[in-house]
């Protein structure tokens, strides 16, 4: 049969594997020959100069301080062919060549969800300019341009949708499959796909700022991982030489034939070690893409598997991030709307999530913002601005405090937040405002809880009465508030159970993400310095979706270490049964290359399936999935 583009690609690919069967082949035709004097001499070489290959490799690895199980194979080719088992010699080859094949194919296999990301980043936009559509770069994409959708087209760059509605498929970006509508003003995220009608929207990011492109950078950095689990493995190599080795020793001895040694070696090359865990792993980092979660190396899913604290910031987190307004409160002297005008004319140059709660007030009540001459945000703090020639000063109370020395803290309810404000160095009020727990936060602590986390933490920067209302309602103990960035660093690196997980939104999160055993950021909302600096990023708001992060953490590294033992066991029993000669070097061999697959398609179940997705969703399964660990 006529080989397929597929088959060409394939033996390209794997060009080792097909140089070994090409020289099996010839073997076979030489034999056929009468030659089969010189199918020995062909099949010896090929296999020393394989195995010469393999100790170059082996010495460069062992410069690097790192010792592997390289050694075996080469010791087992040599042995094979010494005591004249050039056939066998040739299987071990194959076994080593077809190893690595399928090594490469299962990763390919396992990063099938995270290339298709990387497959679906938009490439052209159309933007409307000079009374026509143009068709641009997306990268010639500017904040500001109004572009065109057509039918099933990607959306090139986040924005505001213009035209009256609109159905998108964001199940690339949220894992959720059913198509989302949205009427004009929503936002539209890049990535995800236009509906039937064509739309228009005008740009709010650039390319590289937009959603989509933030996660192509996530997947990318994601992909290319090696974890602490796969060096465990590695570490199997020096016990497991030296058994392999006294055992072949002892057979050759006790039986007094050196054929005995090559028997047992040449099922001691257990590519399982090698291949299993990193299988795995890229497995688990598969399924967790497909679930909306980004994971940022395997050892990030070691750690946690293992986790025992959790971590969560309050606002965006545990809330919905969105307060409203619920009171404005100015002092004498000054009025609501100048009050709540100058707050928002100055949380325009804010990355806080109160900000846009400021503004909507001030629109819905029809006042009109200023335009700022000068303004500062001071991380976590507030902002300082100059607006209209006045100094407005806006954020937390000692932040105000410092500006306005009569600023006196207002009275909240439970579940409040206050905003101060001072304009010209006084004192000028205060507006209230109240963030809704999200209605899955306190399932999630549950199902947490029922995996083993033995302790939840909340910091925020909120107000201490706030923090401890909602925190009490959620069943957490423990509570910091009114913190710093570097009072979350301290507070976690100061916790003695661990690993610990810590979750958090905001800019002002970053430093204490990077600083966890693991930071998760929910970055549905584009939070870039928080997703930068975590290690998993949830691209969905939903706050489930870091049990389930755990849940794939736990299942991943079960199955990583269910595969290495498999392989272990496996190979052990086998030589055990060669060491008494009932296993011939060849057939050995054969089975050694069985065991491999089998192995591999073991380490595979870490992807998981559809309907594993849907029990995903369910605590039941959370709960039945909790004793793998």
């Amino acid at each position: 049969m006529r080989p397929t583009p597929l088959v060409l690609r394939l033996a390209r690919r794997y060009w080792a594997v097909t140089l070994t069967l090409a020289v099996g082949l010839a073997g076979i035709l030489l034999a056929l020959a009468g030659a089969g004097r010189l199918v020995q001499w062909v099949f010896s070489a090929y296999a020393l100069a394989i195995a010469v290959w393999q100790a170059i490799g082996m010495l460069r690895e062992l410069l690097r301080g790192h010792f592997g199980l390289d050694v075996l194979a080469v010791t087992a080719i040599v042995a094979t062919v010494a005591v004249g088992e050039f056939v066998a010699a040739l299987v071990v080859v194959l076994m080593l060549t077809g190893g690595e094949a399928l090594e490469d194919y299962a990763n390919r296999r396992a990063k099938r969800e995270l290339d298709a990301l990387l497959a679906r980043a938009p490439l052209r936009a159309h933007v409307q300019r000079d009374g026509g559509i143009h068709d641009v770069d997306v990268a010639e994409v500017s904040v500001g341009d109004v572009l065109l959708v057509r039918p099933a087209e990607l959306i090139p760059v986040d924005g505001v949708l213009l035209s009256p509605s609109a159905s998108v498929d964001q199940s690339s970006l949220t894992g959720e499959s059913i198509p989302v509508e949205k009427t004009g003003g929503d936002e539209l995220l890049s990535g995800s796909v236009n509906g039937a009608d064509a739309v228009e929207l005008r740009a709010t990011a650039t390319a590289a700022a937009s959603q989509y492109q933030q996660i192509v950078a996530l997947v990318a950095e994601a992909s290319a991982s090696r974890a602490p689990v796969v060096r465990l493995a590695d570490r199997f190599a020096v016990p497991f030489t030296l058994f392999a080795l006294a055992l072949g020793a002892v057979a050759w001895i006790v039986s007094g034939t050196p054929n005995r040694f090559a028997e047992v070696l040449v099922l001691a090359t257990p590519c399982p070690l090698l291949i299993a865990a990193p299988v795995a792993f890229v497995g688990g980092m598969s399924r967790a893409a497909r679930d909306g979660i980004i994971v940022k190396g395997g050892s990030v899913l070691e750690r946690l598997s293992a986790a025992r604290t959790l971590v969560f910031d309050k606002t965006g987190t545990l809330t919905h991030g969105a307060p409203v307004i619920t009171a404005v409160r100015p002092e004498p002297g000054f009025t609501e709307d100048e009050l709540l005008a100058a707050v928002a004319s100055a949380e325009e140059y804010s990355s806080h999530v109160l900000a846009a709660s400021m503004i909507r007030a001030a629109e819905e009540r029809g006042l009109t913002r200023t335009e700022a001459t000068r303004a500062r945000e001071v991380a976590t703090n507030g902002v300082d601005a100059e607006i209209a020639g006045r100094r407005v000063v806006v954020g937390k109370f000692r932040f105000v405090a410092e500006h306005a020395p009569d600023a006196r803290r207002t009275r909240i309810e439970p579940g409040e937040l206050a905003v101060y404000a001072a304009i010209d160095g006084a004192y000028a009020g205060a507006i209230l405002a109240s963030d809704t727990v999200r209605e899955n936060a306190g399932a999630t602590l549950d199902r947490l809880r029922a995996l083993g986390i033995r302790r939840a933490v909340m910091l925020t920067g909120d107000a201490r009465e706030t923090a401890e209302h909602v925190a009490a309602g959620l069943g957490i103990a423990e509570v910091r508030a009114e913190c710093l960035p570097a009072d979350k660093v301290e507070t976690v690196a100061g916790i003695e159970e661990r690993p610990v997980v810590m979750v958090g939104d905001g800019v002002n999160d970053a430093p204490v993400l990077a600083a966890a055993d693991v930071g998760i950021a929910m970055g549905a909302k584009g939070a870039t310095a928080a997703s930068e600096s975590a290690d998993a990023v949830v691209l969905v708001d939903d706050i489930a979706r870091v049990a389930d992060a755990v849940v794939i953490g736990r299942r991943t590294v079960s199955v990583a270490l269910q595969s290495i033992w498999l392989g272990i066991a496996v190979s052990v029993g086998l030589m055990l049964v060669a060491a008494f000669g009932f296993i011939p070097a060849t057939a050995g061999a054969l089975l050694q290359e069985a065991v491999d697959l089998v192995t591999i398609l073991a380490a595979l179940r870490a992807i998981g399936s559809r309907r594993d997705d849907t029990r995903l969703a369910s605590a039941a399964a959370i709960r039945e999935a909790a004793p793998v660990s």
